[in-house]
């Protein structure tokens, strides 16, 4: 009896030891990112001698072959983040270009220009949720963090507004209702007022603290459970965070971020949100961590976006550009040109032509058109954009 309790002690030992070196194993496997590198050309008529122009549609065209290619994996913007032209020539008034893209999972891309965004306040849905006695600093200072944040990653150039909100009524967000029908879309009118290229908005969708007046249950210890509840609570967390496109208006990212919250779940009068203060609080620990996440998200997805910004003036045979520096244009760069329909948005198909840029400041730029007659057909309000 004795040899065979020791038989299956031995047993069970060799076949806890195979299960731990499988487990090791598996641990031990590192995650290995996956990449594709895809080829593809595109081309382009070249028209009244513009070589530029057909070379940017040209790189458009090979983007849409290579997002065909892929299917609905990447999108075009995440392309443009791995994309490098390896040759490009001229056959028959036929601009050619080729493109090599090596994608992979969870890719960052890197963008030569710094897009700018204009954050807006986020209201509460209901209201009651943040008492008297809390920190007002929560409507403004959750979009202001994230445009802090954003600034400090060096890809984006934000604008406080966040004591203006885009929403009459924040229960029915992201529809922004227009009272009269005929107006502009208020993302774009913000958006051209302050030159942006972007709008950032929210709303705080529950802040709301588990009711103390109802109590499950009876006697001493349901009693002693309301008067904790002061104390100790629980507090529901969700924010929803949208980014518009500030040319057309149209919703780009919507995302709602939701946690809960136990134990003194108030937020003092005073404690500015990003302070130290305030993340020392449960609920403000929280609201910084949805903070933190909505910022990684909006990074990594609008570093991939092409750059854009407004025709400030047309003078004669120079354009003026509302960015400069600061958004890091450069001499010799060269900005493709979309015409303004009469709704305040950008045609994508209809391209006029194309701007090299000749001048620099901090906050503007100065080009030439590449084709001297197409400058008559732009005006002030066109869009240009990197590609």
């Amino acid at each position: 009896m004795t040899q065979l309790i020791k038989i299956c002690f031995f047993c069970s030992l060799l076949f806890l030891i195979s299960c731990s070196k499988q487990l090791d194993s598996e641990d031990d496997v590192e995650p290995v990112l996956v990449s594709r590198p895809i080829t593809a050309q595109g081309r382009a008529s070249i028209k009244h001698g513009a070589k530029l122009l057909a070379r940017k549609q040209a790189f458009r065209n090979a983007i849409a072959n290579i997002s065909a290619q892929i299917g609905v994996d990447y999108s075009k913007e995440a392309i443009l983040g791995s994309t490098k032209v390896v040759d490009e020539w001229v056959v028959d008034d036929i601009y050619h270009l080729q493109l090599l893209a090596v994608l992979s999972e969870g890719q960052v891309c890197s963008s030569p220009y710094r897009k700018r965004f204009v954050f807006t306040g986020f209201p509460i849905a209901t209201s009651g949720q943040i008492s008297a006695n809390e920190s007002q600093d929560i409507y403004s200072g959750i979009p202001r963090e994230i445009m802090n944040i954003l600034i400090e990653s060096g890809g984006f150039i934000g604008q406080n507004k966040t004591h203006t909100v885009l929403f009459s009524r924040p229960d029915m967000a992201p529809e922004i209702f227009d009272a009269s029908g005929y107006q502009n879309s208020p993302v774009i009118d913000l958006a051209q007022e302050q030159g942006a290229q972007f709008v950032v908005a929210g709303v705080i969708r529950d802040l709301e603290v588990e009711s103390t007046e109802y109590v499950r249950g009876a006697g001493f210890f349901s009693q002693v459970k309301s008067m904790m509840r002061d104390f100790v609570a629980r507090r529901g967390i969700s924010i929803d965070v949208y980014v518009y496109d500030g040319s057309n208006g149209d919703l780009l990212f919507q995302h709602r971020y939701t946690d809960t919250v136990r134990g003194d779940v108030w937020v003092p009068s005073g404690y500015t949100v990003g302070s130290e203060r305030f993340r020392s609080t449960p609920t403000g620990h929280k609201i910084s961590k949805i903070i933190q996440l909505a910022s990684e998200d909006i990074g990594q997805l609008f570093a991939c976006y092409p750059f854009s910004a407004a025709i400030k003036k047309v003078e004669n045979n120079k354009v003026y550009i509302t960015a400069g520096s600061q958004d890091k244009i450069k001499i010799g760069d060269s900005l493709v040109v979309y015409a303004l329909n009469s709704h305040g948005g950008m045609q994508e198909n209809e391209l006029i032509g194309v701007v090299n840029i000749q001048s620099v400041q901090a906050s503007f730029s100065v080009g030439k058109m590449e084709v001297i007659s197409d400058v008559r057909k732009i005006k002030a309000g066109d869009i240009v954009k990197s590609w």
